[in-house]
């Protein structure tokens, strides 16, 4: 259920806490836990924020994924940003990532499959580093709903290697979907 041309752009991990992620020439995902060597990847939450409050929480945060076409709408709005500045695993293209149902399934390259969690709740880190960016990513609805750009959250499903250049196949959950909501 994907557009032949769903694929990974860029793959990115840091083993410290930052706001931006370099990018590499390949992530290995571990099932349960996340991004091998990235600081967010656990069993339970990672997410530094978090950590005070719900440190015992499962992470529904493991593998963070942006859609490359928000970098090209953010040019045209005046704001440069690369593959892993925003802090994201994986730079997908083709997919509309924020239009997946909880639940969905990502099988990326030969091995790994992520599910869908939720969406990423931008902050105010995204202004430090780039002044006005935090308006550019937030939108409205034609309901007046707020609309977040920064991508979705993922947990590892299966593991595997995963680079740029991958395919992508989406698979919808079974039953009713359920938009995205943050986590």
């Amino acid at each position: 259920m994907t557009a032949p041309s769903a694929r990974v752009v860029s793959v990115s991990f840091d083993r410290a806490h930052r706001f931006s992620k370099p990018t590499a020439a390949s992530i290995t995902l571990i099932e349960g836990i996340g991004v091998e060597g990235d600081a967010h990847a656990g069993a339970t939450v990672q997410h530094l924020h978090r950590l005070k409050n719900h440190a015992d929480e499962p992470n529904l945060r493991q593998v963070h994924l942006i859609h490359s076409e928000l970098f090209t709408e953010l040019e045209g709005e005046g704001h440069g940003v690369e593959p892993g500045q925003l802090g994201e695993n994986v730079t997908t293209e083709g997919i509309d990532l924020l239009g997946l149902p909880r639940g969905a399934r990502l099988a990326i390259g030969d091995d790994a499959v992520i599910e869908i969690t939720g969406l990423r709740n931008p902050c105010t880190q995204i202004n430090r580093f780039q002044t006005g960016l935090m308006k550019a990513v937030l939108g409205r609805n034609e309901n007046g709903d707020v609309v977040r750009k920064t991508g979705v959250m993922s947990v590892v499903v299966r593991g595997g290697v995963v680079r740029a250049g991958d395919a992508i196949v989406v698979t919808p959950p079974a039953g009713e979907q359920s938009a995205l909501e943050v986590v």
